[in-house]
């Protein structure tokens, strides 16, 4: 068995919106689905002809050893699932939140997890919500295109967390996603492995091979809404990515006029994922003494910032900087761990990025810094790339 079970680097702070969505997800499960699969439908409810009538019971022999498998659950799902045949409305957006078992909720649920936070973090909390929902229509009328006749009901959330992969796929190509390995007695371990890579295999072997085979969608897994959803990420976020003159510009202005103290403004740019007002306010501390003033927690926040929107370089100086400002700050850890995590991203720069992440290693204040530095040690060890002999250019 291979499972994802983290990602790294992540952001800072707590993603609201993503633990809303499977708080949401998990409660409609536990309060809806749970209990009506245990029920037996009513017989007087009109949609239970109809969905026997749908599903073929032509005689009343078929129709009772079909009533006798039922749940109102699925009735349930016969009315708020999306069906191409009878589309409506409102199940483009309930569906989203019904699940068709616990593996269905807990696979869809873990993905969301792993790849929500990054994903929010780069969006911001409400555009994130509103990009769930769109990307998950988007995913179900992508594959109501393939069978538009269908009586067969989609539920699940997994187009629209296919469509969050599309936008980590394009936002984070550099990001590292942990690996659990389950070959027992063989092999049990963890190990990290380029975003992309996984990524690509979730697309193809996944789910567009199967889809290619199975283009009518009888095998149960709706692999055409996980390929419109990753599509929809994928427009998504390469459309959010086009002007990004226009908002430099209009962070370098409102930084200008900001009054007050420049830490608390920096502060505010960060939680409202504005990237454009968090440099300009960052280049406005020019010197030793306007940065002294600034807390540390905020220095190292940019950092990690600026690691999650793929600004390498700047995030390199900018915890360089801290180390050689603040050699005895209790945040050290984090500075060499954020290095490191930037190195790893420039060329020929691994033996640098071991040496940061060791340093890491030695300075961490918490058993999770340290366990994420040990990740990375082992990754580049797995790629050879520490040592003396390896090449490398100054870094």
């Amino acid at each position: 068995m291979l499972l994802p079970v983290g990602d790294t680097p992540n952001p800072p702070g707590i993603p609201y919106a993503t633990y809303l969505l499977i708080g949401l997800n998990v409660a409609v499960f536990l309060l809806i689905a749970v209990p009506l699969s245990g029920t037996r439908p009513e017989l007087a409810d009109p949609l239970l002809h109809e969905y026997l009538r749908v599903a073929g019971a032509k005689t009343p022999q078929a129709a009772r050893i079909l009533f006798q498998q039922l749940s109102a659950y699925d009735l349930y799902v016969f009315r708020h699932g999306f069906r191409p045949g009878s589309p409506d409305l409102s199940t483009l957006f309930s569906a989203m939140f019904l699940h068709g078992g616990w593996m269905h909720l807990f696979g869809n649920m873990l993905f969301l997890y792993i790849f929500g936070d990054n994903v929010e973090h780069r969006l911001g909390r409400f555009r994130f919500l509103l990009a769930y929902l769109g990307m998950g229509v988007l995913s179900t009328l992508f594959f109501a295109l393939f069978v538009p006749s269908s009586q067969v009901p989609l539920v699940g959330a997994s187009g629209a967390i296919s469509g969050v992969l599309g936008c980590y796929y394009l936002w984070f190509p550099r990001n590292q996603i942990k690996i659990f390995v389950f070959l027992f007695p063989l092999l049990v371990t963890t190990f990290l492995v380029p975003a992309r890579l996984v990524l690509g295999f979730y697309l193809l072997v996944d789910n567009l091979l199967p889809f290619l085979l199975d283009a009518g969608g009888n095998g149960g897994v709706a692999h055409g809404a996980h390929i419109g959803g990753f599509i929809a990420g994928l427009a998504i976020a390469w459309g959010l990515d086009r002007a990004p003159e226009r908002r430099w510009r209009r962070g370098s202005e409102v930084a200008a006029g900001a009054g007050g103290d420049p830490g608390e403004n920096l502060r505010q740019a960060l939680v409202g994922d504005d990237l454009a007002l968090a440099d300009a306010l960052y280049r406005q501390l020019g010197d030793r003494q306007a940065r002294a003033r600034l807390a540390s927690e905020t220095w190292l926040d940019l950092g990690e910032f600026y690691l999650t929107h793929r600004r390498f370089d700047p995030a390199l100086g900018l915890f360089r900087r801290f180390i050689a400002e603040r050699p005895a700050d209790p945040g050290l850890d984090r500075a060499y761990l954020g290095a490191g995590k930037a190195l790893i991203h420039q060329p020929r720069c691994i033996t640098s990025a071991y040496h940061y992440f060791l340093a890491a290693l030695d300075l961490a204040r918490t058993p999770e810094r340290a366990e994420e530095a040990r990740l990375h040690l082992r990754g580049i060890e797995r790629l050879g790339g520490k040592g003396p002999g390896t090449r490398q250019e100054k870094c």
